[in-house]
């Protein structure tokens, strides 16, 4: 099974192209394991002391190599593994490593590191952050280029909880079950998920939290002898950046949020903000054709009750289901220049061929032309669990389904299930309800909106600065389309956020860019 929606990072756009994933649950409480999770951002600012020998590491830079996730980048990158505690709680113990990658600076003026994170939660850096090099080419003047695959991501300790075979099985699941048989199929199918998890994480699996890999970029900092923390996050990325400084105030550099998570909202929250975004997209995209959104959202939801009904044929063979039509129409409405894709899947499924809208989604879940599956939505899952302690039923859920139909009929019921399965019998407890992301000291954050982005709707930007503390969060507003502002064509707002990086120039809280 797959979340419909994740928190990705703006490479979305580069991709037409991203990722997705679902979820499912009817116990009330996670299930302890053996392994003892990390300690809450909220029971500790700081880690305990770590030792010299981790400290004090020296990186070994060399060649990056490929793998079959990702291609071998060009010569100006070098690769290095970080080691850091399994728990830290025991910072003298166990260590696992962290897969980093880097381009150095180009220019003599040299600020230090900056580190990137692209979201998810389980994007991997190794992966993107080439990519995306082109769009901060002029942070490169100033900065070494810095990011890394988190734990339980990609080349560290990447966490692969099913074949590719069992990925593919799975997609049969319904996601919105319409009766006993199908619900409990869902949520064995959830339970499944998690078991395959911990077989494959193992003790890794109760220290794979945001606030474990928040510490892992101080020691990062450290090891890079940067005496600050320079830092750009994109979507979940935000979350990671907001635990940092809450738990490092002191060592707060220059700080670049983009395409906020609401720290607000727990699980149940953020699903009806995520419906809501989507719905708001959709609407948005719906009118540039022409169309009425009440209209359009009505007869995208028939041709998602006649495919739930008969899943539509394909040119390669496979089905399209309901749920991989409904990944198929989130991934075009991360990015306004993919909606002309849209309107092609659309209605090439109105006439009866699936290809279209299921090529989308498989993109989004990481598929590519052999039948591999990515382990993306696979580590997005492992941390987000272990982030979040509540654990939605299927009769909380049932009666919540009325409420998320009424913010999204497309994807309302989808989201709302989605609280029920995605943690469903996990096998390790989540750590808290929402993240503390109160900085109190730190220097500014510059925390940047847009006001259509649909993972991460606008209105977590002014809580996110708010939750960091009366002159910390800097608000920069974008009135655009797509999930994220910076890179996306305002000169405005990346001038803004160059300037604040590269000069330190802060700009008045509330700035809006047209």
């Amino acid at each position: 099974m797959s979340r419909f929606v994740r928190w990705t990072a703006a490479a979305a756009a580069v991709l037409l192209v991203a990722g997705c994933s679902d979820s499912t649950s009817d116990s009330g409480d996670g299930k302890g394991s053996a392994a003892t999770p990390s300690p809450p951002a909220s029971s500790s600012r700081a880690s305990p002391g770590l030792p010299a020998s981790l400290t004090s590491q020296k990186l070994d830079w060399g060649r990056c190599e490929g793998t079959s996730d990702s291609p071998t980048p060009g010569s100006d990158w070098q690769c290095a593994t970080l080691k850091v505690p399994l728990d830290y709680a025991k910072p003298g113990g166990e260590t696992i490593g962290l897969a980093l990658i880097r381009a150095k600076a180009t220019g003599g003026n040299r600020i230090g590191s900056l580190l990137f994170n692209f979201g998810g939660p389980g994007q991997s850096g190794i992966s993107v952050m080439p990519s995306y090099a082109g769009t901060v080419s002029a942070l490169r003047e100033r900065y070494d280029l810095v990011s890394w695959d988190p734990r339980g991501v990609g080349a560290s300790e990447g966490v692969r909880c099913r074949g590719d075979k069992e990925i593919q099985a799975a997609e049969s699941v319904d996601p919105t079950p319409d009766d006993p048989a199908e619900e409990q199929a869902y949520f064995q199918d959830a339970a499944s998920f998690g078991k395959g998890c911990e077989k494959s994480a193992g003790k890794l699996l109760a220290h794979v939290s945001t606030t474990d890999s928040a510490r892992d970029m101080d020691l990062m900092r450290q090891v890079l002898g940067d005496t600050k923390t320079h830092y750009f996050g994109i979507s979940y990325g935000t979350e990671l950046g907001g635990v940092y400084a809450h738990l490092f105030p002191k060592n707060v550099g220059r700080l670049v949020l983009d395409a906020v998570v609401d720290p607000s909202a727990d699980m149940v929250g953020h699903a009806k903000n995520q419906a809501r975004g989507f719905q708001r997209a959709l609407d948005d995209y719906l009118k540039s054709t022409g169309q009425d959104p009440d209209q359009g959202s009505r007869k995208i939801s028939a041709l998602l009750k006649r495919i739930d009904a008969e899943p539509l044929p394909t040119s390669s063979g496979r089905k399209l289901t309901q749920g991989l039509a409904v990944t198929g129409l989130v991934l075009p409405l991360y990015s306004k220049q993919s909606w002309p894709a849209l309107t092609s899947a659309l209605d090439t499924a109105e006439e009866g061929d699936g290809s279209d809208l299921l090529a989308l989604s498989d993109s989004y879940n990481d598929r590519d032309a052999s039948g591999h599956y990515g382990t993306t939505t696979h580590a997005q899952r492992v941390i987000s669990c272990l982030d979040d302690k509540q654990r939605p039923t299927a009769a909380q859920t049932r009666k919540l389904l009325p409420e998320f139909r009424r913010i999204s009929p497309v994807f309302g019921e989808f989201m709302g299930w989605d609280t029920a399965g995605w943690c469903h019998d996990w096998p390790v407890a989540g750590q808290y309800d929402t993240p503390e992301v109160g900085a109190p000291g730190a220097a500014p954050v510059l925390v940047v909106g847009n006001t259509r982005d649909p993972a991460t709707p606008y209105e977590g930007t002014r809580k996110m600065a708010d939750e960091l503390g009366k002159g910390v969060g800097v608000v920069l507003t974008w009135k655009g389309e797509g999930h994220g502002a910076y890179g996306s064509g305002s000169e405005c707002v990346d001038s803004t956020v160059d300037a604040y990086l590269l000069d330190g120039t802060v700009p008045p809280d509330g700035k809006v860019c047209s």
